[in-house]
């Protein structure tokens, strides 16, 4: 507490100069599209960027599905990477400000024994007539959980060793930032590529459910919103909320 009090009060010392400005946001629509719609309003320009680009992501989906359900999977880890990646990064400069050792190394270790854990389990449940064929495979699924704990029991071991004095709590708070992290990252994408196993149906029915109730929650509140959702994000409607909410269930019905 003492810690954490004296770095606010450096904080509170520094001149406006000393705190770095914000970048301003930037404009990445490409440029043939800008010139394409340079004489519509704002407005109606905003409307056919997220239209064009809405149908070249979903095409785009659309050719992943044709490549199959091991893409699908590349594609699952990668966002689940990316998502880990953006979650453990802010935990980082957290950390990073007071000079300590070994968060982000250990955040990757750890993602690793986790995914093996899950995965592991994976390919003993879905290919164990494949495992039984070759003997090496035999005994990491024999033992794989006590690899598995051996792993995490190494990671926990270079945490406690990384522990520097007077920033303890700090320490286990990051300690639980990546757990915390791990599991909202890990373990979804895991129930998703389970689901991928089970058959294709139960992987694009949620995703479709939720790629429909987004454009059509923005086509209701472009076209018929005026009451704001919440002040977090102004441009929210409750017109393009339930019209979103309706179009999605009805959607649910035609395609299941």
């Amino acid at each position: 507490e003492v810690d954490l009090e004296e770095r606010l009060h450096e904080l509170d010392l520094r001149s406006d100069s000393d705190i770095p400005d914000v970048p301003p946001p930037t404009d990445s629509t490409p440029e043939i599209l800008k010139k394409a719609l340079s004489g519509l309003s704002a407005r109606w320009k905003n409307w056919w960027i997220r239209g064009i680009l809405s149908l070249a992501m979903i095409s785009g989906f659309f050719l992943i599905i044709y490549l199959g359900s091991f893409m699908l999977m590349l594609l699952v880890l990668s966002i689940q990477v990316k998502c880990y990646h953006e979650i453990i990064t802010i935990g980082y400069r957290v950390y990073h400000s007071y000079d300590l050792p070994w968060f982000r190394s250990l955040s990757w270790y750890f993602l690793l024994c986790v995914n093996y854990f899950f995965y592991g389990e994976t390919v003993a449940d879905y290919f164990a007539t494949f495992v039984q064929r070759r003997e090496q495979l035999q005994f990491l699924i024999r033992y794989h959980r006590f690899i598995s704990f051996a792993l995490y029991l190494t990671g926990f071991c270079m945490f406690v060793l990384s522990l520097v004095k007077k920033h303890y709590r700090l320490q286990f708070y990051m300690f639980a930032w990546t757990h915390v992290t791990l599991l909202i990252t890990v373990t979804q994408s895991h129930l998703v590529i389970q689901n991928l196993f089970e058959g294709m149906i139960w992987f694009l029915v949620p995703i479709s459910s939720v790629i429909c109730n987004d454009i059509t929650a923005y086509i209701f509140g472009f076209f018929f919103g005026r009451t704001p959702l919440i002040k977090l994000s102004p441009k929210k409607t409750w017109e393009g909320f339930i019209g979103g909410f309706f179009s999605t269930v009805v959607f649910g019905f035609i395609v299941s």
